[in-house]
């Protein structure tokens, strides 16, 4: 075998070949050529010193190739290189300054998403002077590796085995901000067509949910009025009810994920907008239009509102969402804590479904009449869990019921038991039922009751009319997984606080954490997909290796300068680490390295198999 450079459509390639003799129809014998790997364009390899072509052949008959890819391919008995250079005491060589490598991975990541080429498309449209796409992979390499402030960020820069940025102003990393906040929705489009045509995506599932950030700042934004006082735009830094319980101004975030976990899109509102009034916008915007298939939308009880779910039907897909037992009607209570109809999976589980008409009023207004499953089951688990977070209310709730007049009720408490009161309460001495709003309200105890026969049960309303109803149940089910992906973006990637200030900023921040966190679910989609670890069927989309633990690995993926324009990678057997690597096929065999060699690590990486 041999190394062969050759020429097509003017431009050199290289490749690798062999003599093999071929019979033709004489019977005759004859010398012929034949490929055994494609290495690519020379360009790809070339370090720019002289002959390397040349020096590419030799090395391949050493036995150390100058491109990894080689190495399967050589005599093994060929003798391994043995690497001399000095370094002398006082000498900076001394100290080893490694640099991150990892990027390589996460740039080619990005290639495969197709961002590389739309930056580069839409500063020669803009004609913009600074290198946008370099500030773009800095923000987003640095939220997934270590999430800093903007600033911070452009410093890890010199972090990276070659820096990312040449000659720069770090003032432009803002303007990188707007430019990605006014192309929000073609990012978006460009990612999901990569997803389509390079990762096959077809998702039967798509699952949506709401969640917030919070801002360390005093007060709210203000809306812009008119002159006439109508608003022109709501302000985006708004407070509302904030998960995290935090009582600072929040912006509201919905995102859309695949049913393999991968974020098709996200959608930013005013932090007082409530969360069944972010779909339809959300949908409308970056869901309606995109080249998928029928799909089920999945979502929570947050989001059960049939001017929603009749936008989904509308567009052709269906939807699987679950429905407060509380507030549904008496009939449909009483059916649900009915022992009749239930089907037992075992003493712990049992479900039961029926097939209701709905009259419903759409977007506009119209009356309509839909069909849907209706789904509930009991489970001890849930029981359990709902009594258990609970405790300690249901426990003072008991006490309420037995000894009244041993209770004062506190303003906090007052809040917990507000779903408890009476809408209507009798003075006693005089028989006159008055509104609750104008006296202090008392506490139904048969409330109380049905909340405490409530426990373990779930209700899940469906379009999908003859789907198994365990089957919706499971589907379901997978929305938890959606809760565990916002995790990852509040904690690993540290999403929050915001402490950027504009609406444009804030919308390309939230943008960069989530292209940071596709680009981590597809590293454990591939660690999953590769057989290197042992997942069950039914696992969450992160197993295999977590967030953190990723983030951790990447960060070990360095290269160390010796002298002699000599490299060696740092911490490449460290487990999580060569689960990654395995994963995407990058192989690294134990030697020294030279620059040429290095380059050559990326052009093996291939993301969508």
């Amino acid at each position: 075998m041999y190394i062969e450079c050759f020429t097509n459509n003017a431009k050199p390639y290289l490749r690798l070949v062999q003599s093999v003799r071929v019979t033709n129809k004489a019977g005759k014998k004859l010398p012929q050529k034949q490929v055994i790997l494609n290495l690519g364009p020379l360009d790809r390899f070339d370090d720019g010193q002289p002959d390397y072509v040349e020096r590419l052949k030799k090395s391949f008959k050493a036995g150390t190739p100058l491109i990894p890819a080689l190495l399967p391919y050589c005599d093994e008995k060929k003798a391994s290189e043995t690497y001399h250079f000095t370094i002398n005491e006082g000498s900076p060589d001394c100290f080893g300054h490694p640099k991150l490598f990892s990027n390589i991975l996460l740039e080619c990541i990005l290639e495969a998403l197709g961002l590389n080429t739309f930056f580069s498309s839409y500063k020669g449209f803009t004609k913009l002077q600074y290198d946008v796409y370099g500030f773009a992979k800095l923000l987003i390499f640095g939220r997934l590796l270590n999430p800093a402030s903007k600033y911070a960020t452009v410093r890890q820069n010199e972090d990276y085995y070659e820096p990312i940025l040449d000659d720069f102003n770090p003032d432009n990393v803002y303007d990188t901000l707007d430019f990605i906040a006014i192309n929000k929705d073609k990012i978006i489009r460009r990612i999901n067509t990569n997803l389509v045509r390079k990762a096959h995506r077809s998702p039967e599932i798509i699952y949506y949910d709401v969640t917030n950030f919070y801002f360390e700042i005093g007060e709210p934004d203000n809306d812009i009025l008119d002159d006439e006082g109508n608003i022109v735009e709501k302000g985006l830094r708004k407070m509302g009810v904030c998960k995290e319980e935090r009582k600072l101004p929040i912006v509201q975030m919905g995102l859309f994920m695949d049913d393999e976990g991968i974020p098709i899109a996200i959608e930013t509102f005013p932090g007082n907008t409530l969360d069944h009034l972010t779909l339809r916008p959300a949908l409308k915007k970056s869901i309606d239009d995109l080249d998928f298939s029928r799909f089920i939308m999945i979502a929570d009880r947050g989001i059960c509102n049939y001017q929603n779910l009749l936008h989904v039907l509308d567009a052709g897909n269906g939807y699987i969402v679950s429905k407060s037992l509380l507030k549904s009607t008496k009939t449909e209570q009483d059916w649900t804590y009915s022992d009749e109809g239930y089907t037992s999976v075992s003493d712990d589980f049992k479900y039961k479904s029926r097939i209701v008409k709905k009259n419903v009023k759409d977007e506009n207004g119209n009356k309509r009449t839909i069909e849907e499953q209706v789904v509930v089951y009991w489970s001890r688990k849930f029981q359990d869990r709902a009594e258990q977070e609970n405790k300690k209310f249901l426990d003072f709730l008991q006490k309420l019921q037995e000894h009244p007049e041993n209770f004062r009720i506190t303003a906090v408490q007052s809040k917990s038991l507000r779903k408890f009161f009476k809408k209507e309460c009798v003075n006693e001495k005089t028989g006159e039922i008055l509104d609750s709003s104008k006296i202090k309200a008392f506490v139904d105890f048969d409330k109380v009751a049905e909340y405490r026969k409530s426990l373990g049960y779930y209700q899940i309303v469906t379009s999908e009319l003859t789907m198994d109803a365990q089957e919706v149940i499971d589907k379901y089910h997978g929305l938890t997984q959606i809760e565990d992906q916002f995790r990852v973006m509040k904690g690993d990637l540290d999403t929050r606080p915001l402490y950027v200030r504009t609406p444009e900023h804030v919308t390309a921040h939230l943008l960069i954490c989530m292209i940071s966190l596709i680009m981590l679910r597809i590293i454990q989609k591939r660690i999953k997909d590769s057989g290197c670890v042992i997942t069950t069927p039914d696992a969450y989309w992160s197993s295999g290796l977590s967030a953190a633990r990723i983030q951790a690995a990447l960060n070990k993926w360095k290269v160390d300068f010796l002298p002699g324009d000599l490299y060696r990678f740092m911490d490449i057997d460290n487990p999580d680490l060569k689960l990654i690597l395995d994963a995407f096929g990058i192989s690294i065999p134990a030697k020294l390295y030279r620059r040429a060699e290095l380059k050559s690590v990326k052009t093996g990486i291939k993301v969508f198999v």
